[in-house]
């Protein structure tokens, strides 16, 4: 599931300078973090930073891309997506053991999961506090801590 920021119907045959993160800006953003913007990086940064903040699967940005009539593999879109999270583009949620999600607003928040919807929005870093954090082994620092916080609807 995604959480939407935008519709991803009517993209065929429009150019991503029209509709989505303007071409340009993409392309400086992957030369920027180092990556070199090929074909199929350009056309998945569309999708990905085209409508704002967003919470997405690899499975979904590949049933936008097929959407748009992109022709990109479901693996293409796994391997771009771990290389634009290890470039610092994205951030990987680990959320459930067999889904992992995207998302693309890099910095330092934490989530709600709402797990009916199997939907993540945004909680500010500021509005979460987290004390008494154990020492980490030796030779180890503390890289970052990302709190998710499940929500389920109230029985009544």
């Amino acid at each position: 599931m995604v959480e939407e920021a935008g519709r991803a119907d009517g993209l065929a045959g429009m150019s991503p300078a029209r509709r989505g993160c303007p071409l340009s800006d993409l392309r400086d953003k992957l030369r920027r973090v180092g990556l070199r913007p090929t074909r199929q990086r350009i056309s998945l940064g569309w999708l990905l930073f085209g409508k704002g903040d967003r919470h997405i699967t690899a499975e979904a940005l590949f049933e936008e891309a097929t959407a748009a009539r992109i022709p990109v593999s479901l693996a293409t879109v796994y391997n771009t997506l771990h290389q634009f999270t290890e470039a610092g583009l994205l951030r990987q949620l680990a959320v459930d053991g067999a889904k992992a999600y995207f998302d693309t607003n890099p910095s330092e928040h934490h989530h709600f999961f709402i797990e009916e919807e199997e939907r993540l929005v945004d909680v500010p870093g500021e509005a979460v506090s987290v004390g008494n954090l154990p020492q980490p082994p030796d030779g180890l620092e503390i890289a970052g801590v990302e709190v998710i916080i499940r929500l389920k609807r109230k029985k009544t």
